[in-house]
């Protein structure tokens, strides 16, 4: 270990550590707009200039390692006058757009300028005229006279993607970044860069001008499109308080995970969000001349009918289709329900289709939890209709992945043959009219849990959006269905939680035993 001091502070940190990871361990901000912790220090943007004792000029501390005794300032007169300097020349061809700029409430120039700025301007010669609301790709729109030269996005493209879409043209003050000719940026993680970029020179066209960040809650949650379980940020605002809002998620961001997916999310998580808003199923439907249900006798009617099959020596009747949306203690449940109280063998999944993955971090799988399902014991059988259908008086269905695999036709067809017929589902689709009861449920965003994703991690999450709507989360929902049924009435009463059914889990199954450390 390496003793030094930053701003008269001791700091100890590991040999070879730069003087700015230093200051972040000691909770000491060094500003800096070319600096990422997922690239190699720059040092283009001198931002991050800090006075070191005995040294005859400032230091760069991104790229400064330090040395035991190292006596280190970040805000003496020096450093502050230099920072106000580099600031000056940054804002010099920079155009007066923070009043429309969407990176306006998160740009660090900004914020920069409030703290070390705040002074008259010297410069009288024309600004240099750069590019105005060029378009990079289908997701980006390029601001060049907003650049600050930080290169973050020609060093994304560089060392992550390997597409190297853009770079630097011109020397000297005709310096910019600019897209090679006749090139785009349209690979799977183009939205990063509006994400890597300091200021506003890199936007979003799907975020552009439709709110502002500092109307927007953050929450943490885990990404559904794919097996790797990308940790995110959804970005929402629910309402205003003279009016209502267009829309209730206006973005996903990425969320730091060095085992999972690192500063990054593709662009089908980060664009892929329409989900969690449009197409819901809002409320309890019933067809068939059922009577109106609410949900707490939903549970009692399920089970009557599961019992009254039971009695007649009839599980092999009780059919369930499954999907690997559901979370690990929503899938244990359904096993501990239907495959070793009741013993039924008519258990199906059926998941989105199979996509194309990449290199980096998108999966085949486009469904969180497949190494879930293959952990809590599950072997997961194709289905076909002919074999869902045959002898079957109850099924219960849960997600509405069956009408992206059948037609209509084929679906109704068979589930006329079924006696009763339930569906859980967070959205709407041609199975709605084709049950009995259709059960609105949240999605995985509005509701607790833990995923497993593709390389064995356990993630737990907690609810980022509020489910206004009349649902019930599926854990729930067989929480009450198993003390119905009654054959186990003591082991499902002691669940209240989520987390309370993940330590069970680490009980029984030693996978999930890591998750309870």
């Amino acid at each position: 270990m390496v003793k030094i001091f930053i701003d008269d502070k001791p700091v100890e940190v590991e040999e070879g550590t730069t003087v700015f990871n230093a200051a972040e361990t000691a909770g000491i901000s060094i500003p800096h707009l070319c600096y990422h912790p997922a690239f190699a220090p720059e040092g283009t943007c001198r931002m991050c200039l800090v006075e070191i004792e005995g040294l005859p000029k400032l230091e760069l501390a991104c790229s400064t390692v330090v040395r035991e005794g190292m006596k280190v300032f970040t805000k003496s007169e020096k450093v502050v006058e230099a920072r106000r300097g580099v600031l000056e020349f940054l804002l010099a061809d920079h155009p007066l757009d923070c009043p429309i700029c969407d990176q306006a409430g998160d740009c660090k120039l900004q914020d920069y300028y409030e703290e070390y700025g705040l002074y008259d301007s010297h410069f009288i010669e024309v600004k240099e005229k750069r590019g105005k609301k060029t378009k990079l790709g289908p997701h980006l729109m390029h601001d060049q006279e907003r650049c600050v030269l930080c290169r973050r996005c020609v060093r994304f493209l560089k060392e992550v993607t390997k597409t190297q879409e853009m770079g630097v043209f011109e020397r000297g003050v005709h310096a910019e970044v600019n897209i090679h000719e006749g090139i785009l940026v349209d690979n799977n993680y183009s939205g990063n860069l509006a994400e890597l970029c300091p200021v506003g020179a890199i936007t979003d066209t799907d975020f552009r001008f439709k709110t502002r960040s500092w109307f927007l809650d953050k929450e943490n949650s885990i990404c559904p499109h794919c097996s790797r379980g990308c940790n995110i940020t959804i970005e929402h605002n629910t309402h205003f308080h003279r009016f209502p809002v267009p829309q209730r998620v206006y973005r996903v961001k990425s969320r730091f995970n060095p085992d999972v997916n690192g500063y990054w999310i593709c662009d089908l998580g980060r664009y892929g969000y329409s989900y969690l808003d449009e197409n819901r199923l809002d409320e309890i439907h019933v067809n068939n001349g059922i009577s109106k249900l609410d949900w707490q006798g939903i549970a009692p009617l399920l089970a009557g009918k599961i019992n009254r099959l039971r009695y007649m020596n009839k599980v092999s009747h009780i059919a369930v289709v499954l999907n690997t949306w559901l979370t690990n203690e929503e899938l244990y449940l359904a096993k501990k329900i239907f495959f070793d109280d009741i013993r039924t063998d008519k258990i199906f999944f059926v998941d989105p289709p199979q996509g194309k993955a990449d290199e980096i971090l998108l999966t085949e799988d486009r469904t969180p939890n497949r190494r879930g399902a293959q952990e809590i014991g599950f072997e997961r059988d194709s289905l076909d209709l002919e074999t869902l259908s045959e002898k079957t008086d109850l099924l219960i269905i849960f997600g509405s992945f069956l009408a992206e695999k059948f037609s209509p036709a084929e679906l109704k067809t068979h589930l006329d043959k079924i006696e009763t017929t339930i569906l859980l589902s967070s959205h709407t689709s041609e199975l709605d009219a084709l049950v009995d009861i259709a059960l609105p449920v949240p999605t995985i965003a509005e509701k607790s849990g833990s995923l497993t994703n593709c390389n064995g991690i356990v993630q737990t999450f907690a609810p980022a959006l509020e489910d206004c709507r009349d649902s019930c989360p599926e854990w729930r929902f067989l929480v009450d269905l198993g003390k119905e049924i009654g054959i186990n009435f003591k082991f499902f009463s002691q669940f209240t939680s989520t987390q309370a059914i993940l330590e069970e889990m680490g009980k029984e199954i030693a996978f999930f035993e890591m998750t309870n450390d």
